[in-house]
């Protein structure tokens, strides 16, 4: 069981690029925080997540709250913002810009990313840059957020960087043919840019970090992880969890906890939540076959447990998120 594609999958993650950036020294631009445009790109998203992948020069990137504790972005590197928050990338460090909502929007009559020139001088230091979003659920339960940092800079992997810059580029090369299914390829790169920048920042963390995404690595907790993942459906106990990985049920939960951040019961009751929210939005499953399928065996044990995480009842969690029958066709008005 892959527990981090487990994740990326069951909290619907999709992306979207949205800017293709020629900036020429000096620079700033200045993107204001998500929670300002989420209704004019997200599409109903409960969460939106920054970046920035840098693909020629370099640049400085930092949040607006704290512009003076910025980061050099290389080619070839991404800069990444969890949380959302107002964001800087500028030739200088600390320099500001005045951020414009009215860039962040789907276009009908045009398809992203959208090409932006900042400072026309051709014979000044050149960087560029995409920008983009990506769309993730956070109820009932999504591990990953809580265990990134505010900002999170690193590297795509060499091995990957070379074909993902050549798509980026032929696809922006192409934009101004429109192809078909353009944007789309985009999109998909920009969540295979992320999940190769989660990758990294999983290989480079410190050995005494704890947090989920560093619980993955680690040989007990990410056995038990694999475990719940996989398996989430059986009647688990912690001393079953704990014989799993070889060790004591107190050494476990202890474990467990400083990784992860909750017990290991407590993940495993959520992450239930997690699976049986998504049968619901599908609308494969009524709420007693979701909640018998992620282990429940009585319906209103499920019900309260599902309130008690959501804020609202399983029932009317399935009815916002059924998929909406197309309206029946009008009549030709020409007729």
């Amino acid at each position: 069981m892959d527990v981090l594609s487990d994740v990326l999958l069951a909290v619907r993650l999709s992306g979207a690029l949205f800017f293709d950036i020629d900036a020429r020294a000096p620079f700033a631009t200045e993107s204001p925080p998500v929670e300002a445009i989420s209704d004019r790109i997200g599409r109903d998203a409960e969460h939106l997540i920054a970046f920035h992948v840098v693909t020629e020069g370099s640049c400085w990137a930092s949040s607006v709250e704290d512009p003076g504790r910025a980061v050099e972005v290389h080619a070839g590197e991404m800069v990444i913002y969890p949380t959302g928050e107002a964001n800087i990338l500028a030739s200088v460090a600390g320099s500001r810009a005045e951020p414009n909502a009215a860039l962040y929007y789907h276009p009908v009559h045009t398809t992203l990313p959208f090409p932006i020139e900042v400072n026309t001088d051709a014979g000044a230091e050149r960087c560029r840059f995409a920008c983009g979003f990506l769309t993730c659920d956070t109820q009932p339960f999504n591990p990953l957020l809580e265990a990134l940092p505010t900002l999170l800079h690193t590297p795509v992997s060499t091995r990957s960087w070379q074909w993902m810059t050549g798509i980026l580029d032929a696809a922006i090369e192409a934009s101004d043919r429109r192809d078909a299914g353009q944007e789309a390829m985009l999109a998909k790169l920009s969540e295979l840019m992320f999940l190769e920048a989660l990758r990294t920042h999983l290989e480079t963390l410190p050995p005494h970090a704890r947090s989920w995404i560093a619980g993955l690595r680690d040989p007990q907790v990410g056995t038990a992880l694999r475990q719940i993942h996989g398996r989430y459906a059986e009647p688990w106990t912690l001393e079953g969890l704990a014989r799993e990985v070889g060790m004591s049920r107190s050494s476990f939960a202890e474990r467990f906890t400083a990784y992860v951040g909750v017990a290991p019961m407590t993940y495993l009751a959520r992450w239930r939540l997690q699976v049986a929210a998504g049968l619901l939005q599908s609308g494969a499953c009524t709420v007693s076959q979701a909640a018998s399928r992620v282990g429940y065996h009585s319906e209103s044990a499920f019900n309260r447990a599902f309130t008690r995480q959501v804020g609202r009842s399983p029932g009317s969690w399935r009815r916002r998120d059924r998929p909406v029958a197309a309206p029946a066709p009008l009549a030709d008005e020409r007729a």
